[in-house]
């Protein structure tokens, strides 16, 4: 699955990256996109009570973006599979993809569609797209849609990743993905340092020695990586501070919070290890994409990342999935988390949102069924065993983890530390982007700059982070 990835080309706003999509105008894939328009539904005949089940007489249909492109066949194969056995049960379901690559990467485009409200019926989302979609009016409340009938494994979906899609405790979305950040790690270079891959650094000394270690080997090699450029500086910079309990907004929302010794600490641990250490190489201003390269082709020993950069490294870069190992992010207080989700268009009828839960509960939220069906995933030769996403608790996590090792096409071994060892998550701060790309100057300095005066890119930066913050 490249779900995360997807998160991601938006989750850090402006950034370039290298995308598998090339941009495309809004297209329908299916007879017409009329469904988005009739809100009332066709031929509507089941009840509009919350808790009744839609009829399968209901004539319904669905617009839903994000349905694969043609160029990912698998994926499309899966999706058009899925189509058919969902309308086993609801024949008068009229489900209309739409392959829309940059409708769900692009956040003008995203921002756009809100503002017009020509989101589709069911519209792809990010954990921190909330606050925009309800400024804009743009989602259904479904709290009363959801419940142990519409959705069975609701009990098993984890509190933490429901939470991140509720308003004062409305829910407005569904989940589909998830992901923590851990520190990923190239196991050649591990073994060539004399250091251990089952074993990744638990602590960021432990880190900075073993980056040390790494970047000896010579040739070009350096042992850790950071980004420093296009909003991922600052990114990485709050998944470090959330690594050692800090914060970069306080509770409230309304101030800075990296302005002291847990930002000092993170600061100077990256000056040093660029400078006195020199153990993350000379090429700097990174951003997503670079990192992934450097490990993928033995030029690097380890970055923070989810788990599915390694997915991408092997479709895309022609990496080993054997070559790759996990642990938890060093520090291990908290970690950054996020996930992506889809929503439910405001004012549609009940009939179309009962038919929408339907379907997202089949295609996504049901243990062995759609995204989960890990027998057909690796059939279809599409990677199985990455460790998320994975918001189960309880017997539905029991299920899905061994169907993952059943049919696993890498070493999930390899994840067993970052697996075993669980770091709680945090989502991003409000204001995200516009944040990340204040705190890129202080990782940017760091980096380059053998001379760079931490403390006051720090008070600069706090100036700046609470004038954006003021403005909400």
């Amino acid at each position: 699955m490249r779900s995360a990835q997807l998160r991601r080309a938006r989750s850090v706003g402006a950034m370039t990256l290298v995308s598998a999509f090339a941009l495309t105008a809004l297209a329908a894939c299916g007879t017409s996109s009329s469904g988005s328009d009739d809100d009332t539904g066709s031929n509507s005949s089941g009840s509009s009570d919350p808790a009744a089940p839609l009829d399968p007489k209901a004539k319904v249909t669905l617009t839903i973006d994000c349905m694969p492109s043609t160029a990912k066949a698998a994926e499309l194969k899966e999706w058009k599979e899925d189509v058919k056995e969902f309308n086993k049960t609801y024949p008068n379901v009229t489900i209309e993809g739409r392959s829309t690559p940059g409708q769900c990467l692009e956040p003008p485009r995203f921002t756009a569609m809100l503002k017009a409200k020509s989101q589709p019926d069911v519209f792809y989302t990010y954990f921190t797209d909330l606050p925009q979609v309800l400024d804009n009016d743009g989602a259904e409340d479904i709290t009363a849609y959801v419940h142990d009938k519409s959705v069975p494994a609701l009990k098993d979906i984890d509190p933490s990743v429901l939470n991140s899609l509720k308003h004062e405790d409305k829910l407005y979305g569904l989940p589909t993905s998830n992901y923590t950040m851990g520190l990923l790690v190239n196991r050649k270079l591990f073994k060539q340092a004399g250091l251990d891959a089952d074993a990744p650094p638990r602590t960021w000394a432990d880190l900075r020695t073993a980056a040390k270690k790494i970047s000896d080997l010579g040739d070009g090699i350096a042992g850790f990586g950071e980004y420093s450029a296009g909003n991922t500086g600052g990114w990485h910079f709050t998944a470090q501070m959330y690594s050692l309990g800090g914060d970069v907004v306080d509770a409230g929302g309304k101030k800075a919070a990296f302005n002291n010794d847990t930002g000092r600490q993170v600061a100077q641990n990256m000056h040093d290890m660029r400078w006195k250490d020199d153990s993350m190489g000379k090429t700097q201003l990174l951003q997503w994409g670079d990192l992934q390269k450097q490990i993928a082709t033995d030029k690097l020993g380890m970055f923070l990342a989810a788990p599915d950069d390694i997915a991408y490294m092997v479709q895309q870069l022609g990496a080993e999935y054997a070559n790759f190992g996990m642990g938890p992010i060093p520090g291990e207080k908290n970690t950054l988390a996020g996930g992506n989700s889809y929503m439910i268009k405001k004012d549609i009828s009940a009939d179309k949102i009962k038919a929408a839960v339907a379907w997202l509960n089949f295609k996504n939220l049901t243990v062995g069924k759609g995204q989960f069906d890990w027998a057909r995933t690796k059939a279809d030769k599409l990677p199985v065993g990455i460790p998320q996403p994975n918001f189960w608790l309880n017997e539905s996590k029991a299920k899905d983890d061994a169907a993952r090792i059943e049919h696993a096409t890498m070493p999930v071994e390899n994840f067993k530390t970052f697996m075993d060892n669980p770091v709680a998550g945090k989502t991003e701060p409000p204001k995200a982007q516009e944040v990340y790309k204040v705190l890129d100057t202080v990782m940017s300095s760091i980096l380059t700059n053998k001379d760079a005066d931490i403390d006051k890119l720090l008070d600069t930066a706090e100036k700046q982070v609470n004038q954006v913050l003021a403005t909400q």
